[in-house]
């Protein structure tokens, strides 16, 4: 199995795992909501997002990822059920430094998400941060 290296591999990984997602009876409803018929549009930011993440080809990806999450009604198991969906998709697909490093990523990501929803909420909804 090969580790990720060309955007043909990200774009690989975002659809399989957004196909998963999709179906998800915990978390496909909210993605649905909230995406509606713009799958392809939120598509093409996914690979944006992780080829600038993963890849040394310059940056794709010029948005705040946190914003558009901070009004959708995501907790842990949320997240969990995300990530375990990642890592699923990942391991099947892939195996090597930037594979983890994906993993890495997405974990860092849903906790910052986590706690920063959290402190929101915490404060009524003002912005904390």
């Amino acid at each position: 199995m090969k580790d990720i290296e060309t955007l043909s591999d990200i774009r690989l990984l975002v659809d399989e795992f957004y196909g998963k997602v999709r179906k998800d009876e915990l978390i496909g409803p909210i993605f649905d909501e909230r995406i509606g018929d713009n799958w392809d549009r939120h598509l093409d930011i996914m690979y944006r997002f992780w080829q600038t993440v993963l890849l040394e080809e310059g940056k794709t990806y010029f948005g705040n990822p946190f914003i558009k999450h901070a009004p959708l009604p995501i907790f842990e198991q949320h997240f969990q059920r995300w990530l375990l969906l990642w890592k699923e998709t990942l391991q099947k697909n892939f195996n090597g430094p930037l594979a983890e490093e994906a993993y890495d990523r997405a974990d860092k990501m849903g906790y910052v998400f986590q706690v920063k929803l959290n402190a929101i909420r915490e404060e009524g909804g003002r912005a904390v941060f």
